[in-house]
């Protein structure tokens, strides 16, 4: 592991908690981000799962500073315990930079975002997979340019802080070659965004390589200035 990574993603999970407008939305999504039910994490704090609950839902008050440290500390604790599968994930997203020519547009929500109100906005079609999972961030990329320069490990830092994101795939012609990058790198994305091309023109892979990875597909005409746009200004 990289020699004061789990310190830096510390101070960059508490530091995005404390400031959220909704805590306990922030909270749950760094919880989710690395496999942790309520009990699990209750157990290693030492309180009952209605605790994180309340904390997650706005119940209860907002964690103060303290508190929500022991809180971190615990999500890294747990994680270390299996092998540090997601601080070495997110270790990728500490270290890692990359072009604005490659990514366009990277963007995370502090609330979770449905599926759905996400293919409104853009005015995209859902074209394979479920439309009632949420996303908590997006991100815009040049699919050529990504395809042909990235790495595996260069690839997962397009996911920002959460891979239950939105990968927008600009420039792509049939679909095929972004899906196929995403089938050989470990983390999957919630939905990919095929921007620029119908139904029609979608490679038939590409419905079967969803299928596989449990991801959302979608595809829009909107033009991309206008794509930006109007995620940029959503009120989410």
């Amino acid at each position: 592991m990289v020699p004061g990574l789990r310190h830096r993603l510390a101070e960059k999970m508490a530091g995005e908690i404390t400031i959220s407008d909704s805590p306990g939305q922030s909270l749950k999504k760094w919880r989710i981000s690395f496999d942790i039910s309520q009990g699990q994490l209750s157990d290693c704090l030492g309180v009952s799962p209605s605790v994180i609950s309340d904390y997650e839902s706005g119940r209860r008050r907002s964690p103060g500073t303290a508190i929500v440290g022991k809180i971190v500390d615990s999500i890294l604790t747990i994680d270390e315990s299996r092998g540090g599968e997601y601080i070495r994930k997110f270790s990728t997203m500490l270290y890692i930079t990359i072009g604005d020519d490659v990514i366009y547009d990277l963007h995370d929500y502090t609330t979770q975002i449905s599926l759905q109100q996400f293919a409104d906005v853009m005015e995209a079609e859902i074209i394979s997979g479920p439309c009632d999972l949420r996303i908590y961030g997006y991100t815009i990329i040049d699919s050529i340019k990504a395809i042909l320069t990235f790495s595996a490990t260069e690839f997962n830092r397009i996911y920002g802080w959460s891979t239950e994101r939105a990968l927008i795939f600009d420039g792509v012609t049939n679909g095929k070659s972004p899906m196929i990058a995403i089938t050989v790198t470990p983390f999957k994305p919630r939905c990919v965004v095929l921007h620029g091309i119908v139904r029609e023109q979608v490679h038939p892979i590409v419905f079967k390589l969803a299928e596989k990875d449990h991801v959302t597909v979608m595809c829009t005409t909107m033009p991309l200035d206008d794509v930006i746009e109007r995620l940029r200004t959503q009120e989410w």
